[in-house]
């Protein structure tokens, strides 16, 4: 029994709900769970996609546990393979999956949590809730679980650096608009669009789908190393100081609670840099 994704299989599609209280952290139980999630996957003819949401309303996944990097990391690990030793490599597994996979936005995904997004096939998002950003370089950290690699390609140069080294927020129709995201949809018509879309491809040929999407990884995803590389990268800053300085003044502004610090936080990394606290 998975503790943080529950699963349900209709018309060959597999909804994959994440809840994992209290907002949602990629952290130990969860990338548990993801790794026996994608070991089912991966020896299941059965399921032709597969969809990713989270049951809270304000928060897909927003960023790591910040207080448990080795926790979570071990888990990583234990997916196997020459390169599996840390998240990012984990996240590579997911977008070599046989199966179509897509995210529904529909809160916050920050982070690690946006990279679990750009690792899948496609992205849509609720115009109305949905908020996605790179909040690393504001805390000091580097993006090792694949966001430099994905967007680089997604976005082009430019972009990409405004999305990593600004570590603002990005609503959903801005994430639209420089390809963040395939599409921004209302409320009201975004479960019905996923929906048809997921079931349309899961109901055409699989070794047509499989090899069309083996084709566009082999065109469009970075080398498997870089997933080790970025991740030492993560690792390096993981132990500076300056990092350590700015998590402690997020913890105390309630990072890693339902608070400000995390429904806002592009925001409140502008305030500490504002402040003159470095």
């Amino acid at each position: 029994m998975s503790e943080t994704i529950t699963t349900e299989v209709v018309n060959r599609v597999l909804y994959a709900t994440i809840e994992n209280p209290p907002i949602n952290l990629v952290d130990r139980p969860f990338v548990r769970d993801l790794v026996e999630l994608l070991d089912e996957l991966d020896g299941s003819p059965d399921i032709g996609v597969a969809v990713f949401s989270s049951a809270d309303e304000d928060f897909f996944l927003p960023h790591v546990d910040v207080l448990h990097i080795p926790e979570y990391t071990a888990e990583a690990a234990r997916s196997g393979g020459p390169y599996d030793v840390n998240l990012g490599a984990l996240y590579r597994r997911l977008s070599e999956l046989g199966q179509v996979t897509i995210t529904v936005l529909e809160g916050r995904a920050g982070g690690a949590g946006n990279e679990f997004a750009l690792a899948t096939d496609m992205r849509f998002a609720s115009r109305e809730r949905a908020v996605v950003g790179q909040l690393e370089v504001g805390t000091g950290l580097f993006p090792g679980a694949g966001a430099v690699q994905h967007l680089s390609r997604l976005l082009g140069r430019g972009n990409a650096m405004q999305v990593l080294l600004a570590a603002d927020d990005w609503t959903a129709v801005e994430a639209e608009r420089i390809g963040l995201v395939n599409k921004a949809l209302p409320d009201e018509e975004l479960w019905s669009y996923v929906t048809a879309v997921a079931e349309r491809i899961a109901g055409f040929p699989a070794a047509a789908v499989r090899l069309v999407k083996r084709r566009i990884n082999a065109a469009t995803l970075s080398p498997r190393e870089d997933a080790y590389v970025d991740g030492s990268l993560f690792a390096t800053l993981a132990s500076d100081p300056e990092m350590a300085k700015r998590i402690s003044f997020l913890m105390d502004q309630g990072f890693q609670t339902r608070s400000r610090a995390e429904l806002e936080i592009g925001a409140v990394l502008a305030e500490y840099s504002s402040s003159g606290a470095d």
